[in-house]
């Protein structure tokens, strides 16, 4: 692995231990950040030695696990869990759809709350910002598990859940803490496809591990214990999760590499606005470039399980052990995925698989209708394809934009993207799907590799690394 720091002489030069005289505002402000610490913090670390991106890759990879390992916590709950207790008033087919429209909150809150954090950010530093982000992260989880039920208050449990959705999604807009861009700005530059896709190994480990505890409560559990309390656990695990991304990402934040790369401005927030108004176009067509992966991301995760679960006499927990297995394979996509980028050229990768899964949507719905066979084949055929565009779809946001605004706008566009390409896909699949029939699902994911296709189109130069502004360092 490469090493990352320089020399500590550099270190020290760059990161004083002292604070600049201030004027009595700014002493104000440097009280209240944590700007100072983070500082202290990496000068007593450079004495420990060199952080290498070995490290780096691990503290991202786990930081990302908990966020999606909290996604697919409540991503499963809301098919298996949700619309019997918050939505039993409502027949199946609407229960679903209610506790889909509520799982949407999340992505429609996440830029919001990405522009307060970049605020808090700035005025009261990275560590200060990630602390909050991560706290109001578990916090809304736990009160998740602690939800009652319609029986117990009616309409307010609906309430409750909505208001706790939109703080997961406030605060995953602050959990942006840029640790995927210090990793693509140290890769070396023949394996930057590689150092991309790292971040996006935590979206299978995530489902791995979520899908295991719901299955294991499932089969263990009746299905009375488990709408009263078995199905709570999950989200209880959730807050010791974020804990321990916490501390490793607070890890990574403080070395003097990060300290360095924040000072040359490369991984400093820029205000949201100047942002939208130096890069709106780029984060329009970056939002727009990996649809095809996050539009696939659900096809595969979250709306076969509702379709199974309402349409078919199949167990919940035996089709989680079908995604389990799909997921491992996703895994290796994943890997894969850095190898064919540094190879063949990262929009190479996205513009081929986006072709692949228009393909794989005019025969995906006849295989999730085809029995436990059908089912196999399409969950390890849709992961293998997800794998090799999701593996990317990180890189080419980052390389949109210049090196002052990449923090502030990769924020921005992965939120749009989450929202426009994942946020409303179970709950517009599951709609045409029960109009329509399967197929019309696959017009769903159709529609979002033709998306990616004509946004690679017309940018040209997305994924390619020349821009102007961008440095030899900056990812392609």
């Amino acid at each position: 692995m490469p090493r990352l720091d320089r020399k500590a002489e550099r270190d020290r030069e760059i990161i004083p231990l002292s604070p600049e005289p201030r004027g009595d505002m700014s002493s104000i402000n440097a009280d209240l950040s944590s700007d100072q610490l983070e500082r202290d913090a990496a000068q007593i670390n450079a004495s420990d030695g060199e952080i290498d991106a070995g490290e780096i890759a691990v503290g991202v990879i786990i930081g990302r696990t908990s966020e999606f390992f909290d996604f697919f916590v409540y991503a499963i709950a809301s098919v298996v869990v949700f619309p019997r207790l918050i939505f039993p008033h409502l027949d199946p087919l609407q229960g679903m759809a209610w506790s889909f429209a509520v799982f949407a909150l999340a992505f429609v809150a996440r830029p919001f709350g990405t522009a307060f954090f970049i605020w808090f950010d700035r005025r009261f530093g990275r560590g200060a910002r990630l602390t909050l982000a991560l706290l109001l992260l578990g916090t809304s989880t736990v009160c998740i598990a602690f939800v009652p039920s319609h029986a117990q208050v009616g309409v307010w449990a609906a309430v409750f859940l909505a208001v706790f959705r939109m703080g997961q999604g406030v605060a995953l807009g602050g959990a942006w803490d840029g640790l995927p861009s210090l990793l693509a700005l140290s890769a070396p530059p023949h394996r930057k496809g590689w150092y991309a896709m790292v971040p996006q190994l935590g979206a299978p480990i995530g489902l791995i591990v979520a899908s295991s505890l719901f299955a294991y409560f499932l089969t263990s559990l009746s299905a009375a214990d488990f709408l009263d309390w078995g199905w709570r656990y999950p989200f209880f695990c959730a807050f010791a999760i974020n804990v321990v991304a916490l501390f490793a990402r607070l890890r990574i934040v403080v070395t003097p590499t990060f300290q360095a790369l924040f000072d040359t401005r490369e991984l400093q927030p820029t205000p949201v606005f100047q942002a939208i108004r130096e890069e709106g176009p780029r984060i329009v067509i970056g939002a727009f470039a990996p649809l095809a992966s996050f539009a696939m991301f659900h096809m595969v995760t979250v709306f076969p399980l509702s379709w199974v679960f309402l349409f078919t006499e199949e167990s919940p927990s035996r089709f989680l052990l079908i995604e389990i297995a799909a997921a491992v394979a996703g895994i290796c996509a994943i890997m894969a995925s850095g190898w064919l980028a540094d190879r063949y050229g990262r929009r190479a990768v996205l513009a081929a698989t986006a072709a692949a899964i228009a393909a794989f949507s005019g025969f995906a719905p006849q295989l999730l209708d085809g029995g436990p066979a059908g089912e196999l084949v399409f969950m390890v055929s849709g992961f293998i394809l997800l794998g090799l565009a999701f593996g990317q779809a990180s890189g080419v946001i980052a390389s949109s934009f210049s090196q002052r605004n990449r923090y502030t706008a990769s924020a921005l566009t992965s939120d749009l993207a989450w929202l426009f390409g994942a946020g409303f896909a179970p709950l517009a699949a599951l709609g045409l799907a029960s109009q329509w029939g399967l197929i019309a699902s696959g017009a769903y994911l159709l529609s979002g590799a033709l998306v990616t296709l004509v946004a690679l189109w017309l940018n040209s130069t997305l994924g390619r690394g020349d821009l102007p502004g961008k440095t030899a360092a900056d990812p392609v």
